[in-house]
């Protein structure tokens, strides 16, 4: 499979758009813990990495590395996440959407937005592409999917330290066998999304 490029980038900067923010989310389907999203604004100049892919892609060992990387070459990375209440309050799609604004305002200003996935018509944006499949095929897309990840994985990890009878280590939240299993057996905690288990 082809690496992500440029060409979504390149075609807003030959407008004059020099901060464009790729933006991504990690964390709709899981069953606990918070949506994390990542903004991420690349100089004109960069040269891609030649090992970002979309996250989904890349092993544990792989996003790690490239995080401090995307790190270093990134004119400005913002993080937002919205909390198991405010999914269980709104729903995923609008808990989504905010945690996605949140990190767009953590980059602000900038020119234009490219966006993984389909917005609705209740997305809060402007000046904004959507692109499905962004992660595969917009470079700053697939660096803010690394980003979003290891953060949140890293979350999920601490949190698994308080709950360790979930595995959140390694399944970060999912609804594994083994997660589900422990509901059953332990209930829920505070980081488990009701909206997502009701029956």
């Amino acid at each position: 499979m082809e690496p992500p490029s440029l060409i979504y980038e390149q075609a807003y900067w030959q407008q004059g758009y020099c901060r464009v923010v790729g933006v991504d989310e990690v964390g709709r389907g899981c069953l606990a813990g918070p949506v994390v999203a990542a903004a991420v604004i690349l100089p004109v100049d960069c040269v891609p990495l030649p090992e970002v892919r979309d996250s989904k892609q890349l092993s544990a060992r792989q996003r790690s590395r490239l995080f401090g990387q995307i790190y270093n070459q990134a004119i400005a990375i913002g993080i937002g996440s919205a909390s198991v209440a405010e999914i269980d309050q709104v729903n995923i799609l609008q808990a989504t959407y905010r945690a996605m604004a949140r990190a767009l305002a953590r980059v602000a200003p900038w020119d234009h937005a490219l966006i993984d996935g389909k917005l609705t018509k209740t997305a809060p944006f402007e000046k904004v592409t959507a692109i499905i499949g962004g992660d595969r095929h917009s470079y700053s897309i697939a660096c803010a999917s690394i980003i979003a990840k290891v953060r949140r994985d890293r979350f999920m990890a601490r949190l698994a330290r308080c709950y360790p009878q979930y595995g959140w280590e390694r399944n970060v939240g999912y609804g594994t066998p083994q997660h589900r299993q422990a509901l059953e057996q332990y209930g829920l905690t505070p980081w488990h999304r009701r909206s997502f288990l009701k029956s």
